[in-house]
């Protein structure tokens, strides 16, 4: 039934950490799409002592690189006892729309929180984006809580410092590549062997180096050469598969917005 599916129709490889792709499984699904839910990152709560948990109410906003920043942040907080309401007078700030929808509908954000973030319109949805839009602000806030993981990008942080403001940074989460499993993995040289090449979505660099080494690891590093790529950031271009010479071999990549409909759009549209 699998190998049927997967010469009928498309296959879509989801590789975003657990939780995040199963809405768009089923959409890709009902399209006549064959995903393929395989994480290329685990995410790993840091514990952290009460005593060195920044608190909200300390600065006058608090960035949160994504949604997930976010929830293991508030989970840290409630794990110390700290988790009341947002403080009114904390601005929050997130790179996109999707992530500030995700914030929206967390018990801690009330109405009357303000959440800043590019607006569907922007260009990207990424750090500069997010720069652009605080830099339009009447002023800069003093005191900025940087919520991440303990990989990820400095440049953010590093332009609000240079432009005067006290910048803490807090790493709420780890990442560590997840291990696939010996069913996963056959499946994939199962597909390798039939002559199925899926469309990969990759969503972060640390994401692209994991599967890279797994699937080296496992022999596929010419299979995957002939795979197709949705990235959701121009920078991730580097760290997939270079177009190959020949008719038929070359990688496809799409560049979309990070959100569900972007990336849905980017799939159905191959």
């Amino acid at each position: 039934m699998e190998r049927a599916a997967a010469r009928a129709s498309r296959v879509a490889v989801l590789t975003r950490p657990a939780g995040r792709n199963e809405a768009l499984a089923d959409r890709l699904r009902a399209a006549g799409w064959t995903p393929c839910v395989l994480p290329a990152l685990a995410i790993h709560a840091l514990p952290v002592a009460a005593d060195d948990l920044p608190r909200p109410a300390d600065h006058d906003m608090v960035v949160f690189v994504s949604g997930n920043a976010a929830r293991q942040y508030l989970d840290q907080l409630a794990r110390v006892g700290a988790c009341t309401a947002w403080p009114r007078q904390v601005v929050v700030a997130t790179v996109g729309p999707a992530s500030a929808a995700g914030l929206r509908e967390m018990p801690c954000f009330g109405a009357n929180t303000t959440v800043l973030h590019p607006g569907d319109e922007a260009a990207s949805h990424d750090s500069e984006a997010l720069w652009e839009v605080l830099r339009g602000l009447p002023r800069l806030p003093a005191r900025v809580l940087l919520v991440r993981g303990t990989q990820g990008r400095d440049w953010l942080g590093d332009k609000l410092a240079a432009h005067g403001v006290v910048v803490t940074r807090h790493a709420a989460y780890a990442r560590s590549p997840a291990q696939w499993d010996e069913s996963e993995l056959s499946r994939l040289r199962r597909w390798a062997a039939e002559g199925v090449f899926p469309t990969w979505l990759i969503t972060s660099g640390e994401g692209a180096d994991a599967v890279r080494a797994q699937l080296r690891a496992a022999g596929l590093a010419a299979w995957w050469q002939r795979c197709s790529f949705v990235l959701t950031h121009p920078s991730l271009g580097a760290r997939v598969p270079a177009p190959a010479g020949g008719a038929g071999q070359q990688a496809m990549v799409k560049i979309c917005m990070p959100n569900d409909e972007s990336i849905f759009q980017a799939f159905v549209a191959a």
